[in-house]
């Protein structure tokens, strides 16, 4: 059950860091970041569709960062709830104080 959750935070720091950068080399009005990288507007690594593929690889990889960011917040939240059986909670009687 570890190793899944090991895997999970690993999909989720992979997730991120793509998202940074296809964020980062997609094309603003003013041609942003992808200029930097020797293109220019004629050019495009993908195709003619470069934007289109940018855009859907973004929502993909947003998705699969929002899923894998509620797995592991849910299941960290419910591994600092479990108690080992060594650490159950002590029962105390209940007494009443004697009435006057």
């Amino acid at each position: 059950m570890t190793i899944l959750f090991f895997i999970f935070l690993f999909l989720f720091l992979l997730a991120s860091v793509l998202l940074c950068f296809v964020i980062l080399i997609q094309e603003a009005k003013s041609l942003g970041l992808g200029a930097s990288f020797g293109g220019d507007s004629g050019d495009s690594l993908f195709g003619t569709s470069t934007a289109e593929v940018l855009k859907r690889f973004t929502a993909y990889l947003a998705g699969a960062f929002l899923v894998t960011c509620l797995v592991l917040s849910l299941w960290s939240s419910s591994l600092g709830r479990r108690q080992p059986a060594s650490m159950k909670p002590i029962e105390i009687e209940n007494t009443t104080p004697p009435e006057f």
